[in-house]
């Protein structure tokens, strides 16, 4: 698997964790245990640091990377991923922050400063423009993505369970590579 280091500085990923072959990951990411990282899905932290929590998956296609530093934010924008995220195919995630067991749809993108917090659902084709914040349990959808509705409890349970699902085929994965 293409796991590279960028000045230096190479990715630390937990033992339990699920690295596709087909991934790349580069630089300054942390990935917790139990999280997986699935293919043609590209996670580089050269200008800043991605940290992915504990339980949550990356799926097929999709791309994480951060904001440099610039005149107005001298630190940048590092991504934060909590835990048991759910982050569909497909999805473009740029210096911003997901908050624990939120989802982020199919073909979604979350842009610089915005933060998705807990329990809360970006929709399939969602464009979060920078610095919004989808609030707790709310459901976003469009392009600019705005708030339709709050997430029922079925579909945060509903989450969960993918959640869980992705965890166990991660092992299953690890176990045929």
């Amino acid at each position: 698997m293409p796991i590279r280091p960028f000045e230096g500085i190479w990715p630390t990923i937990d033992p339990t964790a699920f690295v596709h072959p087909d991934a790349v990951v580069i630089g300054d990411v942390h990935i917790g245990a139990y999280s997986s990282i699935w293919p043609g899905a590209v996670v580089r932290g050269d200008v800043n640091p991605i940290r992915i929590g504990c339980g949550s998956n990356i799926q097929d296609g999709s791309i994480l990377h951060v904001n440099r530093p610039t005149p107005p934010r001298p630190e940048g924008i590092p991504l934060i991923i909590g835990n048991d995220v759910l982050v569909g195919h497909h999805v473009n995630l740029h210096a911003c922050t997901l908050r624990d067991r939120c989802m982020i749809g199919i073909g979604a993108i979350v842009l610089d400063g915005a933060t998705v917090e807990e329990n809360a659902m970006v929709g399939a084709g969602a464009l979060v423009a920078p610095f919004k914040t989808v609030k707790a349990g709310e459901l976003w959808v469009g392009s600019p993505a705005k708030s339709v509705r709050l997430l029922s409890q079925e579909e945060r349970e509903a989450i969960q369970a993918t959640v869980i699902s992705y965890q166990e085929l991660a092992r299953r994965h690890a176990r045929n590579v």
